[in-house]
């Protein structure tokens, strides 16, 4: 296998539960993307599947240095056709769909890119466009209890570390609760102040950060566009926006209500979780 400037130890690799999807996917689709939150694991899971796809090769479009592999792209492509290629956080060319296409059907074989994104395929227009019938869709969550179970911390069972700390990796599996807690605030100021710019969107990340914890005290209610709007001072329109954005890139969730009648359904409004325990438990400053 050659993944270049990367190698990878599956020692200490916790098997996740789309591993075998994955797998059963690639062998139907030429295209395969994964879809989650930064740092759920993507790359881990992408690096333990290609290591069982011999040969593959692993690009980070976030490296300058995997970026400019890519200045010709038809040309790198065409150069690796018989092998796996991995293109991680696809979020930032996502005018490589429009080639992918071309390239898939000059060269048709099942599993032959795994795509790893950031956004949701909402969000990265250009896929469904693109390469509707070439491309199958998983999203990764990050830690699934089932995951982690036996990897109990020193202070808390695996249950209870979940809960508290959330499903990131980093976060879950930090030495302590202090560590922990760090993590998720600097994953917080991250997203904030450069994943939503890389994004292409112009939000002031203090307002963005408000309207999040805001959000995180109306956990499992119904949401109320007007009044967050005028808390934050924006329109309920602006507000809307900005929870499609959240919603996107796979911080919140808006659970849409089941009703009977459809039309009542699309009037009533939906209800707002923040999507990991972990998160919200920061953004409500909740340590322990």
């Amino acid at each position: 296998m050659q993944i270049e400037s990367y190698s990878f130890n599956m020692q200490g690799y916790l098997e996740r539960k789309l591993h075998t999807r994955i797998r059963e996917l690639m062998r139907d689709f030429p295209a395969v993307a994964i879809l989650g939150p930064r740092q759920c694991g993507k790359t881990t899971l992408a690096l333990a599947v290609a290591k069982e796809t011999e040969p593959s090769i692993y690009v980070d479009l976030e490296r300058p240095s995997d970026a400019r592999k890519l200045t010709d792209p038809e040309i790198f492509f065409h150069k690796y056709q018989d092998r796996m290629v991995c293109l991680d956080e696809i979020q930032r060319k996502p005018d490589l769909f429009a080639l992918l296409r071309g390239v898939i059907d000059e060269h048709r074989r099942s599993g032959r890119f795994l795509i790893l994104g950031s956004a949701s395929r909402d969000l990265i227009r250009q896929s469904s466009e693109s390469l509707a019938g070439r491309i199958a869709y998983l999203e990764l969550t990050p830690f699934l209890l089932s995951e982690v179970a036996g990897h109990s911390t020193a202070d808390l069972p695996a249950d209870q570390t979940l809960w508290l700390r959330g499903g990131f990796p980093d976060s879950c599996l930090a030495r302590n609760a202090a560590a922990s807690l760090e993590w998720r605030e600097n994953f917080i100021r991250t997203f904030l102040e450069r994943d939503i710019p890389q994004l292409g969107f112009n939000i002031p990340a203090e307002t963005l950060r408000r309207l999040w914890r805001m959000l995180a005290h109306s956990h499992g209610q119904q949401l109320n566009s007007s009044r967050l709007g005028e808390a934050i001072g924006v329109s309920h329109t602006t507000v809307r926006s900005y929870l499609d954005l959240l919603s996107q890139t796979f911080m919140i969730r808006l659970l849409q209500p089941q009703h009977a009648n459809l039309k009542k359904r699309l009037i009533k409004s939906p209800k707002v979780y923040v999507r990991d325990s972990g998160i919200l438990h920061a953004l409500l400053e909740i340590e322990d």
